[in-house]
């Protein structure tokens, strides 16, 4: 789209402690001169689109982020609304991050959460900033609804996990990294593993229909191997997203299109 308001677009999808990956996503993609004018994320692609967003490295992300223990990240409540509280990611945000509200933000930068009360998916792209990242975080059943405005709101995969749509139009070259493939899982045996296992197969539904929309779409499949609650493997899955991202981005095809742009 040659009048486009941005050149470069990056959609950043949900996936937990998956979503390591994007970091190795983006710091290929700087290393080759790629940086984003707008980015789009939902659940952990909207944790790492603000703090990247924010003015933060690839790296210093991995740092912010990265644990030894899943403990670090969210802590047992009262199973009332959310068997778990998502405490740590707040406190990072809280800690870390320099802007307050989406204005203040380096890079213009769209969230994607889902308002469970009237069943649709909302974009956040104003106004404060922490509390629609940890609601598009927040899975159901897993974390409690965030309220915003009176309406309780969950993880943007629910409806919309790999969030295209607010960008599409804006851009005149579109990158997608999506870190939800899904396979066989044949250890699915308490209340935990059912809920992650239901969700990522809802999220997973709508990629092949959207994978087209973009000029560079990086999805390694060996992340079908990582839990999106364990933020163990941080390193590995990192190594995954950029050694995927540099390996499309040697291709001709890739220099043609971008050279192009």
């Amino acid at each position: 789209m040659a009048d486009a308001k941005y050149k470069t677009g990056l959609v950043l999808s949900g996936g937990g402690a998956r979503g390591f990956a994007h970091l190795g996503v983006i710091q290929a993609l700087n290393e080759n001169n790629i940086y984003p004018d707008v980015i789009s994320g939902t659940s952990a692609g909207a944790i790492t689109g603000a703090l990247y967003a924010d003015g933060h490295a690839p790296k210093e992300i991995m740092k912010l982020l990265s644990s030894n223990s899943r403990l670090h990240y969210m802590k047992l409540t009262v199973p009332r609304e959310g068997l778990l509280q998502i405490s740590g990611v707040l406190r990072i945000l809280r800690d870390n991050l320099k802007a307050k509200t989406f204005a203040e933000l380096k890079i213009p930068l769209y969230v994607c959460a889902t308002d469970l009360n009237n069943g649709r998916a909302v974009y956040f792209s104003d106004g404060d900033l922490i509390g629609p990242i940890i609601a598009s975080a927040s899975i159901p059943v897993l974390f409690k609804p965030v309220v915003i405005n009176g309406i309780s709101f969950v993880d943007g995969g629910v409806l919309d996990n790999l969030p295209v749509f607010p960008i599409e139009k804006l851009c005149r070259f579109l990158i997608g990294s999506f870190v939800n493939p899904t396979g066989y899982e044949g250890n699915i045996t308490n209340l935990m593993q059912i809920a992650e296992r239901t969700f990522m197969l809802n999220i997973s539904k709508e990629v092949a229909l959207k994978s087209g929309k973009f000029d560079l779409y990086i999805a390694p499949p060996q992340l079908r191997n990582y839990k999106i609650l364990d933020p163990e493997k941080a390193e590995e899955v990192y190594k995954i997203g950029y050694e995927a991202t540099i390996k499309l981005l040697k291709t001709s095809e890739f220099r043609k299109m971008i050279n192009s742009v």
